[in-house]
């Protein structure tokens, strides 16, 4: 136990100190990419502050991989430096036992990573960027007009002249029924349909419904069995389009499953989504390998660990943005597309702690 306390000692604070250096680094960054046009707006301090501080948690959720990856792998390779991996090695302690702690530290921080970016990093970057946007006089709108969305697989099509996200309303809005052989079943026109969010559907009101009778339409109220169906969230019909990345992972499946539903492409998004679960294992993996790199060097410590830390995080990054490409275009799975980088440097760092010398 006073080897895992004084292990802890002797990562943490340094893991601390990188990540409030790292997270500094990316804030003041985005605060001089953007300070000539606050200047230019006369934005006042207390909003440029404001902006900061939303940008906070996307700052941390970047640096803890960079941060926890060089205090470990300095404070290791010091260790080393100064004989003392030697003296534990040689009273039967082996690498693998005495970096167990920090392996399960690495995991906890993995799966906190996640629930931190879906709980709060969305949220928080999402009003950074509204503010930040309003603040260098961006526009942005959500409206949308002329919309046409297919739903399950193309049985449902819902056309609206225009969709106003202040209300979740659809206006002057017309909704096909069509059977697995795209024969159309009825027409629904309702002047507006309003989303309901405790039953997750659209109300529509003052609707008529059209139904097909040889050459002639049969109109008539609304059949209930047909408006329970309209369920395509409310989301869908954004004039953006959805950035899967940018969302917490509820939006995200939403999204996806509009996708299947209407037959379209979601390899791309797919990914995305599975990708939101894998990276925060990054953690646990530059740990992992830094551990296996443990003992390659006695000199230029502070040196070493800064280019390992660069390039472990380098190789991750570009080995998940092929891989992803290759689950774009279909290629491999998504799944694979996210997890496989995850899955490759795991086997990799397994090897090198195999013959890392312990």
């Amino acid at each position: 136990m006073k080897l895992v306390w004084y292990l802890y000692r002797k990562i943490l604070p340094l893991f601390f100190g990188a990540m409030i250096f790292f997270a500094l680094v990316l804030n003041l960054v985005d605060l001089f990419m953007h300070i000539a046009t606050y200047l230019q707006n006369n934005v006042s301090v207390k909003d440029i502050a404001m902006v900061m501080a939303f940008y906070v948690p996307k700052t941390v959720w970047y640096a803890v991989p960079v941060a926890i990856l060089f205090s470990t792998s300095y404070s290791l390779s010091d260790m080393y430096a100064s004989n003392e991996l030697e003296a534990l090695f040689a009273s039967g302690v082996s690498l693998f036992r005495f970096t167990l702690p920090v392996l399960l530290l690495s995991v906890l921080l993995s799966f906190g990573l996640f629930f931190f970016e879906n709980r709060y990093v969305v949220s928080t970057y999402e009003k950074k960027t509204e503010l930040q946007d309003r603040l260098l006089n961006k526009v942005t709108n959500e409206n949308n007009s002329d919309v046409i969305v297919l739903s399950d697989n193309g049985r449902i099509v819902y056309k609206a002249r225009r969709y106003i996200e202040s209300t979740k309303k659809l206006s002057d809005a017309y909704f096909v029924f069509r059977d697995d052989n795209k024969t159309l079943l009825a027409v629904i026109y309702a002047p507006s349909a309003f989303w309901d969010e405790e039953n997750l559907k659209w109300n529509v009101q003052g609707a008529l419904q059209y139904t097909p009778s040889g050459q002639s339409f049969i109109t008539g109220e609304p059949d209930s069995a047909l408006t329970d169906a309209l369920t395509e969230s409310y989301e869908i019909f954004r004039k953006t389009n959805v950035d899967v990345q940018s969302v917490s992972a509820r939006e995200a499946k939403i999204y996806i499953e509009h996708l299947k539903k209407a037959g379209l492409p979601y390899n791309e998004q797919l990914s995305e989504y599975y990708k939101k679960f894998a990276f925060p294992f990054i953690v646990f993996i530059v740990v992992f390998l830094s551990v296996g790199l443990t003992g390659k060097t006695k000199k230029n410590v502070l040196l070493i660990s800064l280019a390992s830390c660069i390039s472990a995080s380098v190789l991750f990054y570009v080995t998940m943005m092929v891989t992803m490409v290759f689950a774009k275009h279909g290629y491999i799975s998504p799944f694979m597309g996210a997890w496989f980088p995850v899955i490759f440097y795991t086997i990799a760092s397994v090897i090198l702690l195999r013959y890392s010398r312990t």
